[in-house]
């Protein structure tokens, strides 16, 4: 029956979408579509397609009727063909007397009269269509039609890829698309590491409750000497910020709650492993509820160490992991794919990590870019990977290939060899100057912020730390570090990098880089509200401290340069130097000698630009925060899936500000870098080096890259570059015009 009233359909639409978002997998999702509209609706049959490669209608999920085959057809037949190829509603009460129905055999629709279709869009592209259809010869009432409407608007952001969905035989090269955690190419057989779920264990009785006990407290030694050994493993590769989560791994295993509650549901009567899995759901359910965010986490962290229990209570731990018997590259597959899972696999046999769960700042993600394994996390739905063949993973493009067939397989390993090869042959360029074919000598420095990719800036040949982000040794912590713990966190930065210059950026959290501990509520656009030096200088405790650490960790060099984020304001910059020589009396009185550091701001607003003019001197230099810049010129989230293909930082109207803001230091003799990732972007940074930009910071993986590149073009033939550049319209145009100069002045260009 038709949900009545409008707060019943909207009630009833949300619980459709709640419980395809919460799915198990892939094909369950559609299924549940089909199955939930019909109850809904009170009608015979439901039916979902898709398009496969070739642009034909796929029958992909159906509710009431049983094919005898796979039905696909052409977009340009049938009532679903009309309503995919016109993007249009269409509800009419006698289907087969429409001049486009189509009769499929495999399904025998024919006595079905009433039919209501509806489009499923995603980002303007129409992906598929859901239909409902009735014997009775009565159109859909308008309630209904826009009830499937809604609802199939919503559903659209939901679903897969439609494509990896139809039924019968399967479909070859399925690109199934998540967020990019780290970069790279990874093919490797798939290793799930969450495959026993205490959330699936049965019920049963606890006959002898001291022995339950007793098993309870063996297991759970198990689990912390596990949890040891896993951190153990990956002690060297990794900074403290990483074993720190380990050690909170082990804090909630040892927490006197969780034991109390074990015993209590032993004591009531259930066995060990449902007595696990009512403490471990009862805990994660109520730090889900509470309005910290910084808890909300923690219930991940809860339902691991729940999976972890289970695996040695059962003692099903993999074979191939406490054997060693690795024999071939693996790629990690889980919802949520934790620091430990990571140590299980040595990681030369590590090829790849997919979580389902899990953002671009997760501890997986770090991780892997730490270790330099490409992963892929953040999936909208749970994808359905499957068990034995080879995966493909491309970190650069965020996306997974399942059923990839020979071809994409050889493309993908030329393509995995060339890289391993390139990166092995740019190694010739670690001790040379980043110097211009004309001669134009060119500072690079490396972006880092976890103690553990600052080797590999080291091991490139960096001239310095371009960009130090202070925040990750902050967003991977329990609690607000201390001066002594920043000042020990600082001082390898500069150990490591001694006699280099080292740009430190001061807290810039808030938009997309929340603290755990520290949650910002009530932000409708957390992207322009309280970050950067905003929160720092109304938390001026924070900013004490943390200029103490940075100067004291300094150790009396002149290397230090702080960064200033999101700096909008003079009353803001005249906030921080007040700040400055505050500390700087606090340390002259404690009679700790020091250098004054270098001061500047990052260019990430418009509004910056405008005044750099007026605030020559009370800056030292500026550094182009180009992500944030492009975000908020163009009015992107480059975060938000929906939004995010239209986001290009080589977008006329970035090209020209940063023409503007290149022109105005030029005339103040203000020192200028670029920080960002246009940086190591192959069409931007020719565009940057033509409009003079002599100072770049990247990531340590795209280091030497950037170096063979520097090396191999004439900044004055860049010049002329960017004068061409400036009277193009588009992003597509800049990217071909710069290509075809490459192509045309550097034959070896790569």
């Amino acid at each position: 029956m038709t949900p009545g009233s409008s707060s019943d359909r909207i009630h009833v639409l949300h619980q459709i979408v709640h419980k395809v978002a919460s799915a198990s997998s892939a094909s369950a999702a559609v299924n549940l579509i089909v199955d939930e509209i019909c109850a809904t609706l009170a009608v015979q049959v439901c039916n979902l397609y898709g398009l496969d490669s070739n642009k034909n209608a796929v029958l992909v999920a159906c509710h009431g009727l049983q094919p005898s085959a796979e039905v696909a057809f052409s977009v340009n037949k049938g009532l679903i063909g009309h309503v995919i190829r016109n993007c249009v509603t269409l509800n009419i009460d006698d289907a087969p007397a429409h001049p486009d129905f189509l009769e499929v055999p495999e399904i025998r629709e024919k006595h079905l009269h009433s039919f209501c279709g509806v489009p499923l869009v995603r980002n303007g592209i129409v992906i598929g269509a859901l239909a409902v259809q009735s014997s009775s010869a009565t159109a859909f009432s308008g309630d209904d039609e826009a009830f499937l409407f809604t609802l199939a608007c919503q559903l659209a952001l939901l679903i897969p890829e439609l494509e990896q969905l139809p039924q019968g035989k399967v479909r070859k090269n399925i690109c199934i698309h998540g967020l990019k955690g780290a970069p790279g190419i990874g093919i490797g057989i798939p290793y799930f590491c969450d495959q026993l779920q205490l959330s699936s264990a049965p019920d049963g009785v606890c006959d002898d409750l001291e022995a339950g006990i007793a098993q309870w407290q063996k297991i759970r030694a198990a689990t912390a000497l596990a949890i040891e050994n896993d951190q153990k493993k990956l002690r060297g590769q990794v900074g403290d910020d990483i074993n720190s989560v380990f050690e909170a791994y082990k804090l909630l295993l040892q927490d006197q709650a969780l034991n109390s509650k074990v015993e209590l549901e032993l004591s009531a009567g259930h066995w060990l492993p449902k007595a696990l899995q009512l403490s471990i759901s009862y805990f994660a359910d109520l730090f889900r509820q509470m309005p910290d965010s910084y808890l909300q986490q923690r219930a991940e962290d809860i339902l691991f160490l729940g999976n972890k229990l289970y695996e040695h209570l059962l003692g099903n731990q993999n074979q191939q992991a406490s054997a060693g018997q690795w024999t071939e590259p693996v790629i990690l597959v889980g919802r949520h794919v934790s620091v430990s899972d990571i140590a299980t696999v040595p990681t030369q046999f590590l090829a790849g990590i997919i979580s389902f769960e899990g953002s671009s700042l997760s501890h997986t993600a770090i991780l892997a870019s730490a270790l330099g394994i490409p992963a892929i996390v953040g999936f909208a739905t749970v994808p359905e990977i499957p068990a034995e063949e080879r995966l493909i993973i491309d970190a650069d493009h965020g996306q997974v290939i399942v059923h990839a067939d020979a071809t994409m397989h050889t493309e993908y390993k030329q393509l995995f060899d060339l890289q391993q090869a390139h990166q092995s042959e740019l190694m010739q360029y670690r001790d040379l100057p980043a110097r211009t074919v004309d001669g134009e000598s060119i500072n690079l420095f490396v972006n880092t912020g976890l103690l553990a990719d600052i080797s590999p800036g080291v091991k490139y040949g960096a001239d310095g730390v371009g960009l130090y982000r202070t925040e990750i040794p902050f967003m991977v912590r329990d609690s607000f570090p201390s001066e002594k713990e920043q000042i020990e966190e600082y001082r390898k930065v500069f150990s490591a990098y001694t006699g280099k210059p080292i740009f430190m950026r001061t807290l810039d959290i808030g938009g997309d880089k929340p603290l755990p501990y520290f949650p910002i509520d009530n932000e409708s656009n957390p992207v322009l509200g309280w970050r950067g030096i905003r929160f720092s200088l109304d938390n001026m405790q924070l900013m004490v401290t943390q200029l103490r650490a940075m100067i004291i960790a300094s150790e009396n060099s002149n290397n230090l340069h702080i960064t200033l984020p999101m700096v909008i304001s003079t009353g803001e910059l005249d906030a921080f130097h007040h700040i400055l020589r505050t500390v700087s009396g606090q340390l002259e009185s404690e009679k700790i000698q020091f250098q004054k550091p270098k001061v500047g701001i990052m260019i990430e607003t418009p509004a910056a630009i405008s005044q750099l003019a007026f605030w020559r001197k009370k800056i030292d230099f500026a550094s182009i925060g180009s992500n944030d810049l492009s975000q908020y010129v163009l009015a992107i989230d480059r975060n938000n899936t929906r939004v995010a293909a239209r986001y290009d930082p080589v977008h006329p109207a970035i090209v020209h500000e940063l023409i503007r803001i290149t022109t105005i230091s030029r005339s103040i003799d203000l020192p200028l870098s670029v920080c960002g990732e246009l940086a190591s972007d192959d069409t931007a940074l020719p565009l940057l080096l033509g409009m003079g930009v002599r100072q770049f910071s990247v990531s340590a993986a795209k280091l030497l890259h950037t170096k063979q590149l520097i090396r191999s073009v004439n900044t004055k033939k860049l010049e002329m570059l960017v004068d061409s550049a400036s009277r193009l319209d588009s992003a597509d145009a800049i990217r071909a015009l710069v290509g075809k100069f490459m192509e045309s002045n550097i034959p070896d260009h790569s």
